[in-house]
């Protein structure tokens, strides 16, 4: 038994300084890469309302968190699982991990199971 948490401890040991490594790549890689690519699929100009110049950030993407708490406000009554996944399209785990977060920040209530209203 000894010879196992040995073993455990030192595998344990070997992926702590892994891990520190991979930070330190990824705060480098952050520092020279401050923002991401944007990935455009060759519409210039698609999600902006009007042709008019504007500035960068005035382009904010929707997430898909924003995209399910916007169809849980537009409902008066509630609505479960199965009406987000219609509505959006997203599967049914991706769902329920984002209506796990938006309760734990208070976002929305969950009033009887299965049913999400906003607060």
């Amino acid at each position: 038994m000894k010879e196992l948490d040995t073993v455990v401890k030192t595998v344990v040991d070997g992926l702590r300084s892994i891990s520190h490594g991979v930070e330190a790549i990824a705060k480098k890689l952050e520092e020279r890469f401050p923002q991401a690519p944007n990935k455009s699929n060759g519409k210039a100009g698609s999600k902006l309302k009007s042709n008019k110049a504007a500035k960068p950030n005035e382009i904010k993407k929707r997430t898909a968190t924003d995209t399910v708490l916007l169809v849980i406000r537009k409902s008066n009554y509630g609505v479960t699982m199965s009406d987000i996944a219609e509505k959006t399209g997203y599967d049914r785990r991706k769902i329920a991990n984002i209506i796990y977060t938006l309760r734990k920040v208070n976002k929305i209530t969950c009033p009887s199971r299965g049913v999400y209203k906003k607060v």
